[in-house]
């Protein structure tokens, strides 16, 4: 299997390296090929617009919600106790919070997801029985990613589509954690410590490589989402008087390459973590 064979390779060239290293050595390629599905370049572009951000919404709801009830299931677990911080980490509250706002008191009744986004929850589910170590690879990419940059991308998103107060962008902050990047040192550190055989580290290596496979997949089946009119209509027509249906933009008035940074982090933050070490 050519994703077996380029985590295996990375892995033995990476052997005498933390583990928090080894993931993002294994996962470049797939992290290069998330960037430029059609839907990541969008966001890249600045070009997001709220039936978009609506559409990720619901998907991050059955992603966190299979991921943080596994978490809890599991919290015991050796692999998994190190890194267990639902108090400052955890995101299904807050993502509830926003299709709430946006969707109304009914939203779970409103939720829409492609094939893609119930295929990860179920891989979450599948290795929280199985392979409860295999959590870390997700929950690391995940949490740390939603943690680079959140309150900055709030701020930008709150400007950008003209809502009046942070409500609908909940997911964005962390109440919990003071310092996002003394955390991030913390929950690396907790990370490396864990006690893996080798044959559990490359598993967990080739499960790191997995999550992207899993998001990429997501892209493509919101972008074919969205190119149906019929799933935009239904978007636009949600909790209008709450929000006017705008494309988020990335405010003109700054640099371009920090244009293309925070471009960059709407999408992968949104859908993948980008996990800024």
């Amino acid at each position: 299997m050519e994703t077996e064979k380029r985590t295996q390779k990375s892995a033995e060239q990476t052997v005498t390296r933390d583990l928090s290293e080894q993931i993002k050595e294994v996962t470049k390629e797939s992290h290069v090929r998330a960037e430029n599905t059609e839907l990541m370049l969008s966001f890249q572009r600045g070009q997001v617009t709220l039936q978009q951000y609506k559409l990720l919404l619901c998907s991050l709801y059955e992603i966190y919600q299979a991921l943080e009830e596994e978490m809890d299931r599991n919290s015991n677990h050796p692999a998994v106790a190190p890194i267990y911080f639902p108090a400052e980490l955890a995101r299904l509250k807050s993502i509830e919070k926003d299709l709430e706002f946006f969707y109304g008191p009914d939203w779970r009744e409103k939720i829409v997801v492609p094939a893609a986004t119930q295929r990860y929850s179920h891989r979450l589910r599948q290795i929280g029985k199985e392979n409860p170590e295999f959590l870390v690879a997700h929950a690391y990419t995940r949490y740390l990613g939603d943690l680079s940059g959140g309150q900055v991308l709030g701020r930008i998103a709150q400007k950008s589509m003209g809502l009046k107060s942070a409500n609908g962008l909940s997911f964005f902050t962390f109440p919990g954690v003071s310092s996002p990047n003394l955390f991030k040192q913390l929950y690396r550190s907790r990370m490396n410590s864990v006690e893996l055989t080798e044959e559990e580290r490359n598993g967990m290596l080739e499960e790191a490589v997995r999550a992207f496979e899993l998001n990429i997949q997501v892209f493509d089946g919101l972008q074919k989402m969205l190119s149906v009119p019929g799933n935009l209509q239904q978007q636009s027509s949600t909790n209008s008087k709450a929000v006017h249906s705008k494309t988020l933009q990335i405010p003109g008035t700054i640099s371009p390459m920090l244009r293309m940074i925070l471009g960059l982090f709407v999408a992968l933050a949104a859908v993948v973590g980008l996990y800024a070490l």
